[in-house]
């Protein structure tokens, strides 16, 4: 474990020289953190090992970026990115044939079995529909979200298994399955728009200063947004003027947003008008 000096000196030279042994200090210093934070996602059958490893990758990644003149400690700040690394393995390993990438889904995914042991509704198969209420609600998610989750967290099972219907007949899951979704261009249209909200809101995100951008983040973008009190903390604050940041950070990004998507109308409405070839 390194003392606050020690770990600010060392910061300071791999930011400032980029010395590989100051920044292996770092690391080694903290793997205890990574290996506390991976216990906690022993449930989803993978190796811990490899959790661990994948927890490495997020520690590495924060001590890639850490500023030490925030103020703050390396542990408080390696979290997130150590957290946000282990979920992402997980959601890549897991044997699903799609999960959601949405937030909700995510914390969904991640929280379902922790609320199920709340309510004790540790048995296998789907929930009753008063446990099926409460989770939702729990979660802010929508009923059918909790259903069709917890049946993919039930386990896998093979699309050539039998199946018998009524009257008699018989045949495999395969056979009954419908594909509800969207359809491609629709999904691909969705797609496009998605990700041309989070370029605007990236470009938009620019006009914040590094504290107001932290705090945004931290607050309106997280899954597991802080609270003013560890926000105050970190930045020597109160929690009043970390709530008058945010609500100021909020103001000035949804301006640029709104200037962005203006632009972009007079743009289409530009190349419209133009006579064609």
């Amino acid at each position: 474990m390194l003392e606050p000096n020690q770990e600010y000196m060392l910061a300071k030279r791999w930011q400032e020289h980029e010395d590989a042994e100051a920044a292996h200090q770092l690391v080694t210093s903290h793997l205890r953190l990574v290996a506390k934070i991976a216990m906690g996602y022993r449930g989803y059958g993978l190796p811990i090992s490899e959790v661990i490893s994948e927890g490495n990758v997020g520690l590495m990644q924060a001590v890639k970026r850490f500023e030490p003149d925030k103020g703050f400690r390396l542990a408080t700040y390696a979290m997130w990115w150590i957290r946000a690394s282990i979920q992402e393995y997980i959601l890549r390993s897991w044997s699903l044939v799609k999960m959601g990438t949405t937030a909700n889904q995510k914390r969904l995914f991640f929280n379902l079995r922790k609320v199920k042991s709340k309510i004790q509704a540790l048995d296998d198969g789907d929930l009753n529909p008063e446990q099926v209420s409460e989770i939702a609600t729990r979660l802010n998610v929508s009923e059918e979200e909790v259903v069709s989750m917890n049946r993919r967290l039930s386990g896998d099972a093979s699309l050539n298994a039998p199946i018998r219907a009524t009257e008699g007949e018989s045949g495999e899951w395969q056979d009954w399955l419908v594909d509800d979704h969207e359809s491609q261009e629709d999904m691909l249209v969705e797609q496009d728009e998605l990700e041309n909200r989070r370029a605007m809101l990236g470009e938009a995100m620019d006009v914040l200063n590094d504290r107001e951008r932290r705090i945004f983040e931290a607050r309106r973008l997280s899954e597991d947004p802080m609270t003013l009190e560890e926000l105050s903390s970190e930045f020597g604050i109160s929690r009043e003027r970390v709530r008058q940041i945010e609500v100021r950070a909020f103001e000035k990004v949804q301006d640029a947003v709104k200037a962005a998507a203006k632009r972009q109308a007079q743009a289409l409405r530009t190349i419209d008008a133009q006579p064609a070839a």
